[in-house]
C-alpha cells in the first residue's frame, strides 16, 4: 500500500496538473474545429464560396475517419501506448492546422478555388489526427483518475473543449478583422501550443509508468483483433456508440457550422458587433452581445463549461448516467423544433438554453460510462470505434443541412450575399429534430441494457 501511495497519480495536485496539461490540446483542437462557424458569411463574401462549398469543406475533416482511420489509431494506442501515439497524432493535427491556415492565406496561391482545395487537404490531415488525439486525451484521463474523480475529471476535460468552442464562436470574427486568414492562423497556432504542453506531460507519463511498472505490458495484455469483434458484439457498448453519433450529429454541425447564420437569418441577430461597441455602456453592450449570432451560439459551450463538471461531480457521487443521457436527448428535440418552426426570439433563446444543458448532460454521462463497461487496456479501441461511428454521422450532417439550405433557398443566394434577403433554415434544421428522436430511443435501450446486465451505469462512479 505504501508503494502505491508513492505514485504520481495518487497525488491530488499532480492529477489535476496533468489534466490541465493534456486538456489544453483539447481546447485548441476544438477552437480550430469551430473557428469556421462564425466565418461562414465572411468566407462566402471573401472567397466566393456557396453554402454547399462551406458544408463540404467542414465535412472534409471526417472523410478519412469514416474509412476507419480512428479505429486504426485506437489500435495503435492500445498496442504502442500514449506516448508514441500521442506524438504521432499530435504532429498530424498540428500539420493539418498549419496547412489549412496556409491555404486560407495568399502564401501558396491567390486563386480561391485552389485555396479551397488546400484548406480541404489541411482539414483532412487535421481530422485524421483530431479524433484519435481526443481518444488519447480521454484514455489518459482514465489512466490518472479511474477509481477517483473520473466523471468529474472527464467532464472538466470536455469543458476545456467547450471553452475552445466558445472562444472560437465568440471571438473569431473579431480576430479576423474583416479577413478570413488571421482567425484561422490564430487557431492553428493554438494547436501548436497545445501539442507542446502535451509533450511536457509525457515526462510525467514516463515516470508514472516506471512507478507502476507498466512501461512494457505483458503479451496477453496487448491488443488482438478478436478484442474489436467482442467490442462491437457488446450490446451496451453499441447503444452508447450509436447514441454518441446521433447526439453529436445533432449538436456539432449546429454549433460548428450553421448556428450563427441561423440566428442571423431566422431571428434577425447581427452578424458582427457594431464599430462603437467598446464605447457603449455596460447594459447596452450586454443587449448588443445577446443579439449577435456568433456570440450567442458561443454561450452554448460556455454553459457546458459550467454545468458539465457539476453533472460529472453528481455522477461520481450518485450515478444516474443512463438517466442523464435520456434527459439530455429529450432536450435536443425541443431545441431544434423551436429553431425550425418558431421564429420568435424568446424561443430561440430557450432552444439555445436547452442545447447548452444537453451539451453538458450527455457528454458528462457518456464518456466515463464507457470506462465502466470496457477493460482499461482496450479503451483506446473502444473510444476510437465511437469516434469512427460519430464521424460517419458528422460527415453527413455537416453536409446535409447546407445542401438542404441550398435547394430550399435556390435563387436567392446572390441576394443574401448582397444583404437583400435572408436564408430560410426551416427544412435544414429538420434532420437535427430526427436525430433528437433517435437519441431518445437509444437512451431508452441503454437504460434497459444497464438494468438487464447490472453494469452499474446508474451507480456512483467514484470508489
Amino acid at each position: 500500500m505504501d508503494q502505491i501511495k508513492q505514485t504520481l497519480k495518487d497525488s491530488t495536485a499532480m492529477r489535476w496538473f496533468v489534466l490541465v496539461l493534456i486538456s489544453f490540446l483539447f481546447f485548441a483542437t476544438y477552437w480550430f474545429q469551430d473557428v469556421f462557424s462564425p466565418l461562414k458569411d465572411l468566407m462566402e463574401t471573401e472567397m466566393g464560396i456557396d453554402p454547399n462549398d462551406f458544408g463540404t469543406l467542414l465535412s472534409t475533416s471526417t472523410w478519412a475517419n469514416c474509412l476507419g482511420m480512428i479505429i486504426l489509431g485506437g489500435i495503435i494506442l492500445d498496442k504502442w501506448g500514449i506516448r508514441v501515439s500521442g506524438i504521432l497524432f499530435g504532429v498530424l493535427v498540428t500539420m493539418g492546422g498549419a496547412l489549412t491556415a496556409l491555404g486560407a492565406s495568399d502564401v501558396l496561391t491567390t486563386d480561391n478555388n485552389q485555396k479551397l482545395i488546400i484548406m480541404a487537404v489541411g482539414r483532412i490531415v487535421f481530422g485524421v489526427g483530431l479524433e484519435i488525439t481526443c481518444v488519447i486525451v480521454s484514455r489518459t484521463v482514465v489512466k490518472w483518475f479511474k477509481g477517483k474523480e473520473l466523471a468529474l475529471a472527464m467532464a472538466i476535460n470536455v469543458g476545456f473543449g467547450r471553452c475552445g468552442s466558445f472562444f472560437a464562436n465568440s471571438f473569431s470574427l473579431d480576430i479576423a478583422g474583416g479577413a478570413v486568414t488571421p482567425a484561422i492562423t490564430f487557431a492553428a497556432t493554438l494547436i501548436g501550443a497545445g501539442f507542446i504542453l502535451f509533450l511536457v506531460y509525457l515526462i510525467f507519463d514516463v515516470k508514472l509508468d516506471k512507478q507502476l511498472k507498466l512501461a512494457e505490458p505483458e503479451d496477453d495484455e496487448k491488443f488482438k483483433m478478436g478484442d474489436l469483434v467482442k467490442l462491437i458484439k457488446n450490446p451496451t457498448f453499441l447503444w452508447i456508440a450509436l447514441l454518441c453519433v446521433a447526439y453529436y450529429s445533432a449538436v456539432f454541425p449546429f454549433t460548428g457550422a450553421y448556428g450563427p447564420s441561423i440566428m442571423v437569418h431566422t431571428y434577425g441577430f447581427s452578424e458582427e458587433l457594431p464599430a462603437g461597441f467598446a464605447q457603449m455602456g455596460f447594459w447596452e453592450q450586454v443587449q448588443v452581445y445577446f443579439t449577435n449570432g456568433g456570440k450567442v451560439i458561443g454561450l452554448i459551450p460556455l454553459g457546458s463549461i459550467i454545468f458539465t463538471p457539476i453533472f460529472g461531480s453528481f455522477m461520481d457521487r450518485k450515478g444516474k448516467a443512463a438517466t442523464m443521457m435520456f434527459l439530455g436527448s429529450a432536450l435536443l428535440i425541443f431545441a431544434h423544433v423551436s429553431l425550425a418552426f418558431i421564429p420568435i426570439p424568446a424561443f430561440g433563446y430557450a432552444a439555445l438554453l436547452c442545447l447548452g444543458i444537453a451539451f453538458s448532460l450527455v457528454p458528462a454521462a457518456m464518456w466515463p460510462s464507457v470506462a465502466k463497461i470496457v477493460h482499461e487496456n482496450r479503451l483506446g479501441t473502444a473510444y476510437a470505434t465511437m469516434f469512427t461511428i460519430q464521424n460517419l454521422g458528422l460527415a453527413l450532417f455537416f453536409w446535409l443541412p447546407g445542401k438542404i439550405q441550398e435547394v430550399t433557398n435556390e435563387g436567392i443566394v446572390d441576394a443574401v450575399k448582397a444583404g437583400q434577403a435572408n436564408y430560410d433554415y426551416t427544412w435544414a434544421v429538420v434532420p437535427f429534430i430526427a436525430l433528437g428522436v433517435i437519441s431518445i430511443w437509444l437512451a431508452i435501450q441503454l437504460k434497459r441494457s444497464d438494468k438487464k446486465h447490472d453494469l452499474g451505469l446508474e451507480k456512483p462512479f467514484s470508489g
